[in-house]
């Protein structure tokens, strides 16, 4: 019986050495236009990706990646979670449907039960959050009694679980999660000896805070490096701190053999002209540096963990345009939706840095300091202004007060005129509570004063 955790620690380390050096991408498709499947299996093999994470379980694309040696990781929809994880039939009908008609001549690895369920805005004594580790122990019992013996359950968190996270060896998870379903989720983990997967963006901790945080040491530069005072270990990027302030905080609830692995991260080519170092120069200095990193021979790890392998997901294949939020969210892709590279990348890590055609300049890397207003974007479709500009209207009697016949900005009685004003008063009003210029990618931010003759448009100041 003493052989038998050796034996498990042995398997893993088997499933994740099969990995190393073959960098993932999300497969995402909430894109107009996007390719095909097919086609999109083709690129994915002409630039030799070797994994791909799904937000679902597609049958076509599993079908079309049945026989090439793609691995892939799947996911269950988080509307899934509650019938899953009440009911143990449930589990193992999801898994006939979704698995043993792909398995195993399409490589399957990781099965991912939700996406970023656990979270800082989670009710911990919600019923999805309570179905979540339920819904994992069903899926892994419905695999071992089908034979599936090398795929791994798990599921996705985001950075945000992490009360603190700097430096790693002071970090928490959040007291909620930290109290209820952490505990209960990384004892599974455990005892199937599977990995955590996280999504890991140091776009987000290095923009949110630029004037302390490198940005040399957010895009793997080697210029410069941090100490944490607590655990000694030294850092020469932000991402290996945030990994490690996800173990560190994994160890404070007990569990010391936990591995980790990168479910989503990137850099984004374009954003709001208030989203600092959004640009083509970065992600592709970001998504080249990471690769060279993951795909060294000889397995670099973190400081905390090191010579481990960490699967990794590059967020992601395609810029997908109807995905919702700032214009960032829009521009994660290593490719534009018609399958053109944004930017030359080499994902087997094989080709130098310098072999690099050169890349545009970054002009946005300091943050816009001025005034913003926002506006109807000018490729919008007029026929899907009224329902919006109904909807941000009604949130109060302030926001459009201007608009009512007769007031300063009624004339010129047009529906883009109107919804602008609309945009921007809510924006100005509401910004400091999160809101933001998109409105389901109708509108963007400018910096050219919209106003005309008695109507002053609001504005927010950065």
């Amino acid at each position: 019986m003493a052989l038998l955790p050796l034996l498990f620690s042995s398997l893993l380390v088997v499933s994740l050495a099969e990995m190393s050096g073959k960098i993932g991408v999300n497969y995402g498709r909430e894109g107009d236009n996007l390719p095909s499947p097919y086609e999109s299996i083709q690129i994915m093999k002409s630039i030799k990706v070797g994994q791909i994470k799904l937000n679902d379980s597609n049958p076509e694309i599993l079908t079309l990646l049945s026989g090439t040696k793609i691995h892939v990781a799947v996911t269950v929809p988080n509307d899934d979670i509650i019938r899953i994880g009440s009911n143990d039939s449930m589990a193992d009908q999801w898994v006939r449907n979704n698995i043993l008609p792909h398995y195993p001549d399409t490589m399957i690895r990781f099965v991912l039960v939700g996406d970023r369920v656990v979270n800082s805005n989670m009710d911990v004594n919600g019923t999805m959050e309570q179905s979540l580790v339920p819904a994992m122990r069903g899926i892994k019992s419905a695999l071992t009694a089908h034979g599936v013996k090398n795929v791994k359950v798990s599921t996705t968190l985001g950075m945000d679980v992490v009360q603190t996270r700097f430096p790693p060896s002071n970090s928490t998870f959040q007291s909620d999660i930290s109290d209820s379903v952490m505990p209960k989720l990384l004892k599974f983990v455990n005892g199937t000896k599977s990995v955590v997967f996280v999504d890991v963006y140091p776009y987000f901790a290095w923009s949110a805070n630029p004037t302390n945080i490198s940005l040399d040491f957010a895009l793997f530069g080697g210029n410069i490096t941090h100490t944490d005072p607590g655990s000694g270990l030294v850092y020469t990027n932000l991402l290996d701190q945030l990994l490690d302030s996800v173990t560190f905080a994994i160890e404070k609830l007990g569990f010391r053999n936990i591995r980790l692995a990168i479910s989503r991260t990137g850099w984004p080519t374009a954003g709001d002209i208030d989203q600092v170092g959004a640009n083509i120069y970065n992600a592709a200095t970001y998504n080249r540096n990471l690769i060279r990193k993951m795909t060294s021979k000889q397995p670099l790890g973190t400081p905390k963990s090191p010579s481990l392998i960490i699967p990794t997901f590059i967020s992601s294949l395609y810029d997908e345009n109807r995905k919702i939020g700032p214009e960032t969210e829009r521009h994660w892709g290593m490719l534009h939706t018609n399958g053109t590279p944004v930017y030359e990348i080499d994902l087997t890590g094989n080709r130098k840095i310098s072999e690099y055609k050169p890349l545009p300049p970054a002009v946005n890397n300091v943050p816009y300091k001025g005034k913003l207003w926002c506006e109807v974007a000018p490729w919008v479709n007029e026929m899907s202004l009224p329902a919006a500009l109904s909807n941000v209207c009604s949130i109060d009697n302030e926001t459009c007060a201007a608009l009512a016949p007769g007031k300063d900005c009624y004339e010129p009685v047009s529906v883009v005129w109107h919804a602008s004003y609309a945009f921007s008063s809510y924006w100005a009003k509401f910004r400091s509570q999160g809101a933001i210029c998109s409105f389901n990618g109708l509108a963007r931010e400018t910096t050219v004063d919209p106003s005309r003759g008695r109507c002053n448009f609001p504005s927010v100041t950065v």
